[in-house]
């Protein structure tokens, strides 16, 4: 593989192992620390909501500087969030105020990296001499693996180290993905308009956020692609984050939730690595299709909760029907999002879904406490039926293939006259 592919790929990966090891390491930290639940708590609140803004409104300055360098920055600004919690805990010892003020700044690395990273992404298709079906399936599959590694690797760090000190590790990952990133030339992150001349900017910040905003609303392509991606999340989220630990606990294995995981996310590396071997083969609206029905199968499976051997089996055949999924759609969104919008309509799309979690388990939750965790799962997963009838009855899902470029055409002059 060439460089430039090589470079984003591992900068991806390094980068979600980092936020997937500190994703564990740090509410148990915050509870070594305070000994309070209520702390750990209090500091995935307070780093929610400037994590959803960041993403709404850092999608503005993506658009406006190199895509390489604004995905450097945002790394390195979560290196340096993470980096400064051992740093304090050295010098004066850590308090529930440190981890508050630092998640805050961190957050606004998060989200706006993630966005930057995806905005990168069609200009590693162009200079890397790699098709897009591959590179987003790899992509995919690389996600799966930091889901699975790092759960494990917090643990045994946890373990091997004391405190604080794991933090080391995870900003040493976010720096390290910035420096890859940093192998790719320059002028693979400058922003292009349809001749392939630089794109510059006009109007204000505002204006320009609204422009993003009009046109991601008013696509019925990107309209509908967007909420089938919020229903799965607020699905998903719903039985990670409530109904499979309440269930799990109830039958009394508490210990093979993370088998569950485990399975989702094995899963997702097989979809992903399927995707990238044979994506360009066959028509995309039969992968389309696979994940679809794929998902429904998947969530149909679990909802019932009727052993813990068949969540498992649901579990796997979500995780490869997301993994086929996320790749196809990865692709579409090369294809149809304008480019001078990526920013802003990545980091909004980023923004939903980062928000949607919090709505899931909430709804799960009460849910459980007034109808039970059987009924609760089969009413959240069957939130996916809403999204299987609109993915096979919009009819701008129906032509999926490249020749319907002209379609794209016509939102990309939208967009621009917008």
């Amino acid at each position: 593989m060439k460089l430039i592919p090589f470079a984003y790929l591992a900068s991806y990966l390094l980068s979600l192992l980092g936020n997937s090891i500190a994703g564990v390491a740090l509410p148990l930290i915050v509870l070594q620390v305070t000994g309070s639940a209520l702390s750990a708590g209090a500091v995935a609140a307070a780093t929610a909501i400037p994590a959803v803004l960041a993403g709404l409104l850092m999608g503005v300055v993506i658009d406006r500087i190199n895509r390489r360098t604004s995905s450097v920055v945002t790394d390195l600004i979560s290196a340096v969030a993470v980096a400064a919690l051992p740093l304090i805990d050295m010098i004066s010892g850590l308090s529930l105020g440190w981890f508050i003020l630092f998640g805050i700044i961190g957050s606004l690395g998060d989200v706006p990296g993630m966005t930057a990273r995806d905005a990168l992404l069609p200009a590693i298709v162009r200079h890397g001499g790699v098709a897009a079906e591959r590179l987003v399936g790899i992509r995919e599959a690389l996600g799966a693996v930091a889901l699975l590694l790092g759960p494990a690797m917090a643990g045994a760090l946890m373990v091997l180290f004391d405190g604080s000190t794991v933090l080391w590790i995870t900003a040493a990952t976010s720096l390290a993905a910035a420096l890859l990133t940093l192998l790719i030339p320059h002028r693979v992150g400058v922003i292009l308009i349809a001749d392939g001349a630089a794109a510059s900017t006009t109007g204000n910040g505002w204006s320009q956020l609204r422009d993003g905003w009009r046109v991601l609303f008013r696509s019925p392509f990107l309209l509908v692609t967007t909420t089938l991606s919020l229903v799965s999340v607020i699905v998903l989220a719903s039985l990670q984050g409530l109904i499979l630990p309440v269930y799990f606990t109830l039958v009394e294995q508490p210990g093979m939730l993370g088998f569950v995981f485990t399975a989702l996310a094995g899963g997702m590396l097989v979809g992903g690595t399927v995707y990238a071997v044979a994506g360009t083969k066959g028509h995309r609206r039969t992968w389309f299709l696979a994940g679809l029905i794929g998902s429904t199968l998947g969530f149909g499976i679990i909802a019932p909760l009727s052993s813990v051997w068949v969540v498992f089996a649901g579990a796997f055949v979500v995780g490869l029907s997301s993994g086929l999924f996320g790749s196809l759609i990865g692709v579409l969104m090369i294809e149809w999002i304008p480019e001078q919008m990526r920013g802003r309509i990545m980091g909004t799309q980023n923004a939903i879904m980062t928000a949607a979690p919090p709505v899931g388990i909430v709804a799960a939750a009460v849910l459980t406490e007034y109808a039970g965790v059987n009924v609760a799962a089969v009413l959240l997963a069957s939130l996916w039926l809403i999204a299987l009838v609109l993915g096979l009855s919009a009819r701008s899902l129906r032509n999926l293939e490249p020749q319907s470029e002209q379609a794209v055409r016509g939102e990309k002059a939208e967009a621009g006259g917008a």
